[in-house]
């Protein structure tokens, strides 16, 4: 297939692009100026007026030079909020770090503690369709009119204790959700919480934990280079941070060099840290752990949660937490070996149950199979690129009829998008389709898809970046397929299984949408069941290229999409993909 780039225009030319950027949202129903009664839609907009994520990051990586000076901020923030940092030792925390698998690891550990009949809380970021995903109890999202109901109680104490001479009278957008999450936990009175660490450790907001009942890092790598640092060892350092003094932490595998940046860390603090063997050695002597998140990546997480769950029902005196059992392992020389056991049932099924959407997750759709993952890192790519070589394996269809494979892809912040669009390169897609993070281009009647940092221009002109490097990285592959050891030929491009050709044979197309919803659209040409759009926008075929590929796509027997590069691609994509999700 000859490369080719386009943009598809699904737009007039002459049509203005209107985003919610410069929208105003005057006389919001249920703010403080109105006596309306709230709803969870006006609560969404006026928390995304305190300030996003991106911002965030911007004053963190200004005021990093002088961590305390932030947690004493949250500190003040949390007493202006009726809470003390006391408070927060009722809530029994698990607390979590590291760059790739923390949020799973989070989802494993609170599956595995729920299934022990515990009322459990779970805070977790980012959130995928709707904001309130990030506060769960016992596993669920926290209702709209909950959300509501505690957005509105903490904004107004807020607001009435702040103090005038402040220009930081309202925390930002993730302290103000993580404000909202202790109070929601302490009122619903969970017996543990689960809390995912924001971005890095040391600075993080959550880090006013003083007592968490155990602490975990899962796997490190590069990621948030301008707030954490360009090296690994920098990022260990920084993930290191959430380590107290007598409260027992672990981690999984790392290289030697970062592992000893933890250790050190460990023992300035007083942390008794270990080293999680690997989920073989527990699987030994019985029967294969079954999980409920796909990929081989996913083990090391299973293995961190176990330990997590365990340390955590230990300390709590609780019985049936897993029977020691020898092992061969050899002990690592720089940590010690955390305890190798016999998971108990309950590990078993809370490990088998445990659902964290938009992570090596598939969905099965007539001819259509999206593969969903947020993989936003080069480590992570990786694990993904294998995941997405494995899946398809499983999900291939016998005959000969033509299938198609289709990137999906987007990414943001100061990530790399060459290196992880290189990473995708052995998958042979033949189209690759770049689209922003929007799930419409207008999303008035949609306060979570709201983004007050950058325009539709901005985020476009990205997209074609994205589109201008795989172009590139196209043009210019060379060698042998890397994506595993080559199967039978087949005939044509579109094959499934890799082949022995050089990699330079194949090439794919290109195109760039302006939300996710027209770049849907033209994926799945009407064939996908759920997702049923009432009309194509006008001028959507009207690049060669579009037009063309609809009738492939029309046509094949198979289309296999893969959507990856960024958590809110995936978020936007299963709010259209499943609309229950935004009920």
């Amino acid at each position: 297939m000859k490369s080719t780039r386009s943009l598809a225009t699904s737009w007039p030319v002459a049509e203005k692009w209107c985003w919610d950027t410069n929208m105003e949202w005057p006389g919001l129903s249920g703010s403080p100026f109105s006596a309306t009664p709230a709803s969870f839609q006006d609560a969404v907009r006026t928390l995304n007026t305190l300030q996003t994520n991106a911002g965030y990051l911007e004053q963190a990586k200004r005021q990093r030079g002088d961590p305390q000076t932030q947690l004493e901020a949250m500190e003040l923030y949390l007493a202006r909020s009726g809470l003390q940092v006391e408070d927060l030792d009722r809530l029994n925390i698990i607390h979590v770090t590291g760059t790739k698998g923390k949020g799973s690891t989070c989802a494993f550990t609170e599956r595995i503690l729920r299934s022990y009949g515990l009322k459990t809380g779970f805070f977790s970021s980012p959130h995928l369709v709707q904001v309130r995903e990030r506060i769960r109890i016992n596993g669920q999202p926290i209702s709209p009119e909950l959300f509501t109901k505690h957005f509105w109680h903490l904004y107004h104490q807020l607001e009435e204790t702040k103090d005038n001479s402040s220009c930081a009278s309202m925390p930002a957008y993730f302290r103000f959700l993580t404000l909202m999450a202790f109070h929601v936990f302490l009122q619903e009175k969970v017996d543990l919480a689960v809390v995912e660490v924001g971005i890095g450790g040391t600075y993080d907001c959550t880090n006013i934990i003083r007592k968490p009942v155990v602490c975990g890092v899962s796997s490190l790598g590069i990621d948030h280079t301008n707030l954490l640092g360009d090296t690994v060892e920098k990022i260990a350092w920084q993930k290191g941070g959430i380590f107290k003094p007598g409260v027992p932490a672990f981690t999984v595998l790392q290289p030697d060099s970062p592992l000893a940046v933890l250790r050190d860390r460990a023992q300035q603090i007083s942390c008794p840290l270990y080293l999680c063997p690997p989920l073989d050695a527990l699987e030994e002597g019985g029967p294969p752990l079954m999980l409920g998140l796909d990929g081989d990546h996913q083990r090391s997480n299973a293995a961190l949660a176990l330990q997590l769950a365990r340390c955590w029902l230990q300390q709590q005196d609780h019985q049936g937490i897993g029977e020691l059992k020898s092992s061969r392992l050899s002990l690592h020389q720089q940590l010690p070996l955390a305890p190798v056991f016999q998971p108990t049932s309950r590990m078993c099924d809370g490990l088998r149950d445990t659902e964290w959407p938009g992570r090596t997750q598939v969905l099965q759709r007539g001819p259509l199979t999206w593969y969903l993952d947020g993989a936003h890192t080069s480590s992570s790519m990786q694990a993904c690129v294998r995941w997405f070589h494995q899946a398809l394996q499983s999900h291939q269809r016998p005959g000969s009829e033509p299938e198609v494979r289709v990137l999906l892809f987007n990414s943001t912040g100061d990530r790399d998008p060459a290196a992880l669009l290189k990473l995708l390169q052995p998958c042979k897609f033949d189209y690759a389709v770049f689209c922003p993070n929007l799930t419409e281009v207008s999303s008035m009647g949609n306060a979570d898809q709201q983004n007050f940092t950058v325009t539709l221009d901005q985020v476009l002109l990205r997209c074609l970046e994205h589109q201008q490097h795989w172009s590139r990285l196209d043009e210019g592959q060379v060698g042998p397929d890397l994506w595993g050891t080559p199967g039978p030929e087949t005939a044509g491009p579109t094959s499934l299984l890799p082949t022995p050709c050089p990699a330079s044979t194949h090439r794919s197309s290109s195109l760039v949408f302006s939300c996710i919803s027209h770049a849907l659209q033209w994926i799945s040409q009407g064939r996908d069941p759920v997702f049923q759009h009432p009309a194509s926008p006008r001028g959507l075929l009207a690049h060669p290229v579009a037009d063309s590929g609809a009738s492939v796509l029309g046509s094949a027997a198979a289309i296999h999409v893969l959507v990856t590069g960024s958590l809110h691609l995936v978020g936007g994509v299963l709010r259209l993909l499943e609309p229950s999700l935004a009920q």
